[in-house]
C-alpha cells in the first residue's frame, strides 16, 4: 500500500516541496510500466513513513511530468535524486537496497 507521506510532485509544487524545503529530498523519478520503479516503490514508502519529519520522500511520474524529466536530464528511470538546500546532492539510477538509500539521505 502507497503510504500518503510521499509527495507526488508536478511543476507546480516542485519549487516549493523541494527547492524551497530546508529537510533533505529524495525525488523517485518513475512511471507506471517500469517493472524496476514497481519493485522500488515498496522502499520508497517505507522510507516516507520512517523519514516522516526528517526528510521528504517524493515521486515524480516521467509520463507526466516531462517538463522535470527533461530538467533533471533523466535518461533511465527509477533515478533517484537527493536535495539539499534545492541543489542535487546525489544521483542513485535502478534499483537500490534499502540500506544504501537510508545512507545516502543520512549523508545529505
Amino acid at each position: 500500500m502507497a503510504s500518503d507521506k510521499v509527495v507526488n510532485l508536478t511543476l507546480d509544487n516542485f519549487e516549493d516541496e523541494v527547492e524551497n524545503s530546508s529537510l533533505p529530498v529524495l525525488v523517485d523519478f518513475w512511471a507506471e510500466w517500469c517493472g524496476p520503479c514497481k519493485m522500488i516503490a515498496p522502499i520508497i514508502d517505507q522510507l516516507a513513513e520512517e523519514f516522516d519529519g526528517k526528510a521528504i520522500i517524493a515521486k515524480v511520474n516521467v509520463d507526466e511530468n516531462r517538463e522535470l524529466t527533461e530538467r533533471f536530464k533523466i535518461m533511465s528511470i527509477p533515478t533517484l535524486l537527493i536535495f539539499r538546500d534545492g541543489e542535487v546532492v546525489n544521483q542513485l539510477i535502478g534499483v537500490r537496497p534499502k540500506a544504501e538509500l537510508v545512507k545516502a539521505l543520512q549523508n545529505a
